[in-house]
């Protein structure tokens, strides 16, 4: 099993002030890059990251997309910086992902204390869907990059952590998979430790109206029964008549003119480089 860690890359989103703070695997044989936002200049970079990879502007999609451009490992995982990577897990996945020619493995994270994050319905690999995938923490996903880029996928930058719209990026990612004729599953297997609170875990007003809008993305023409029946699943934590309505009823989108893909190179950790200024 250890063999597999030459073929995978972990890449850490993280500000520049808190790469300092990243723990990346014990397992040299794994390529660890860190995609940084803000400036670069003096970075303390922690022992066993092997490029660091600038991403202008706002947004981790951006750093996600990132790591797709600047990955030289077959298998991707996509972490956070206050993930602790369970290597053993990641690499059953990447041998799932080997044997069965799927995409995308979807693994499972705990929480310091050892406790799954989610419930999860089954203990086997389970095929990913519209209706089965809307859960998924960027974390968790592992990802068959030469699949990934000869589709053309990448993260839509106007969702996600840091802009506006800030959920749903994951999801949005697993629906143009899909569609795309791409294979995931959702696998036993879990790929890290994370905090036991998210973005995905807060049900304010501005979190419901994020989560409409990714909806109306992903499901499109048919986004309405596909609203109705998430306030109807998810009632309880919504909360009232009031907010169910405005939930089922919001029907906002994104301008397609913003949607846009940012660029960036790796470098080594020692290299010096100027700061990165976020395109006009």
């Amino acid at each position: 099993m250890r063999a597999l860690a030459a073929e995978l890359t972990v890449a850490y989103s993280s500000l520049a002030e808190r790469v300092a703070d990243i723990r990346p695997p014990a397992e040299r044989r794994i390529e660890v890059l860190v995609c940084v936002q803000g400036p670069t200049a003096g970075l303390q970079v922690p022992e066993g990251v092997d490029r660091v990879v600038p991403v202008p502007g706002r947004g981790v999609a951006r750093s996600r997309n990132a790591a797709i451009e600047n990955s030289r490992r077959r298998y991707l995982l996509f972490c956070d910086d206050d993930v602790e990577i369970r290597t053993d897990g990641v690499l059953a996945a990447v041998d799932h992902l080997r044997r069965t020619g799927a995409a995308l493995a979807l693994g499972r994270a705990v929480d310091p204390e050892g406790r799954l994050r989610k419930r999860y319905r089954s203990d086997r690999p389970t095929r990913l869907t519209l209706t089965n995938s809307a859960k998924a923490a960027t974390y968790e996903m592992l990802v068959d990059v030469a699949q990934v880029r000869q589709t053309g996928l990448r993260f839509d930058e106007r969702f996600g952590a840091g802009v506006e719209t800030y959920l749903g990026d994951e999801y949005l990612f697993i629906a143009e998979l899909l569609r795309a004729g791409l294979r995931g599953y959702a696998v036993p297997y879990v790929f890290g430790v994370h905090p036991p609170t998210s973005s995905g875990s807060r049900w304010g007003g501005a979190d419901l109206h994020a989560r409409a809008v990714v909806l109306n993305h992903v499901f499109g023409p048919w986004a309405a029964p596909a609203r109705a029946a998430f306030a109807l699943r998810h009632r309880r934590s919504i909360g009232g008549r009031e907010q169910l309505v405005r939930f089922a009823t919001d029907r906002t989108t994104l301008d397609e003119a913003l949607r846009r893909r940012g660029h960036a190179r790796a470098v080594d950790p020692g290299e010096q480089r100027p700061p990165t200024q976020p395109p006009a």
